[in-house]
């Protein structure tokens, strides 16, 4: 069993590093990789606590690139070379971040919703405050009922409440991503909201500008969309990843090591990924 899109409490998971790699070993995940969003700050605790089990941590990253509609992620994966020119750039994203989770309250404020930055970043309890941590208050103090909804009707884009932040540029996320020692892949790419032949031009300007694999496998995807984005991505010549987006009991449905129906990640897209830890 493998997973290659893990969250910690060091983005927005609600698991430490330490304990998503005791779940992991619990359930006999053979390799996870550890993608939270804008940071790499908890991939050290992470691979501390796999050294010496058998079980491969993959340290990686999950970030934000800016397009017109929908939302487009991208994961780098396998970065285990010289991550400091990628943390310094991801020093800006999260900049950006603190000054867009300020506009966003000032806004709900505005609307009438009583919210502080101070309640927002007590939910988070680490450095990166994302608008999961926004949906998670907004249930607590029983504005929506549900996650999905916070992201549905108040804060997702389009929403009244949603405000954008700067993101890397595709081409910069690419090169900082590949001299960290990892590569890329298009992170559940429903979420960009194309069909075909949309979705594959998109796709096809990814793969041109360097992205090297696709995200066929999330819980988000249907069982038939994951084969046919399987058969899409091997048409364009990419690599095909798969995981579960855990981010621990925020997201009860999301189980560690299961995608789409519940299924695992197929074990042998393991086998195809240029991964390179030191001393395998």
């Amino acid at each position: 069993m493998i997973d290659l899109h893990s969250h910690s409490t060091a983005s927005d998971g609600g698991c430490t590093p330490t304990r998503l790699v005791e779940l992991a070993l619990g359930i006999g995940i053979r390799a996870l990789a550890l993608t939270d969003h804008d940071t790499v700050a908890g991939v050290p605790e992470a691979s501390e606590r796999a050294e010496g089990t058998g079980t491969l941590l993959i340290p990686g990253v999950e970030v934000e690139i800016e397009v017109p509609t929908g939302e487009f992620h991208l994961l780098g994966l396998g970065l285990f070379g010289d991550r400091r020119p990628l943390d310094a750039a991801l020093d800006r994203v999260r900049e950006a971040r603190r000054g867009r989770n300020a506009r966003m309250v000032d806004k709900m404020r505005d609307g009438g919703i009583p919210i502080t930055l101070e309640e927002v970043s007590a939910i988070a309890g680490g450095e990166i405050v994302s608008r999961a941590h926004f949906a998670r208050l907004l249930v607590r103090k029983r504005v929506v009922s549900s996650v999905d909804a916070a992201f549905s009707r108040l804060i997702g884009k389009g929403c009244p409440y949603y405000e954008p932040r700067a993101c890397l540029e595709l081409r910069e996320a690419v090169q900082l991503i590949e001299t960290a020692g990892g590569f890329t892949s298009v992170a559940h790419p429903a979420s960009l909201g194309l069909t075909e032949p949309a979705l594959r031009q998109h796709l096809s300007g990814c793969r041109d500008l360097g992205v090297r694999g696709l995200e066929a496998w999330h819980p988000n995807h249907t069982l038939k969309f994951c084969h046919r984005l399987e058969k899409l991505a091997r048409s364009l010549g990419m690599l095909v990843t798969g995981g579960s987006d855990f981010h621990g009991e925020h997201m009860p449905q999301r189980r560690l090591g299961q995608s789409s129906g519940g299924r695992p990640v197929p074990d042998m897209l393991l086998e195809t990924l240029p991964l390179h830890p030191a001393g395998r």
